[in-house]
């Protein structure tokens, strides 16, 4: 069980919302500038998939 000011602090948080009725947002979080994604890992996935086209390509004209 959490710790008794923890858990009062979360309901003083969410005692707000209880009037706003189907106006709650869904996360009380702010998700400015997060990506599900880190940028590095989304170079190196672009690189793999393009280089891997661009190999195939050049396969596939050598082949021809």
């Amino acid at each position: 069980m959490a710790p008794p000011q923890r858990m009062r602090v979360a309901n003083e948080k969410a005692s707000k919302y209880v009037t706003m009725r189907g106006n709650v947002p869904k996360s009380s979080k702010t998700k400015e500038g997060q990506y599900s994604v880190g940028p590095w890992l989304l170079a190196l996935f672009i690189f793999v998939v393009c280089g891997s086209a661009i190999f195939q390509i050049i396969q596939s004209i050598r082949a021809a």
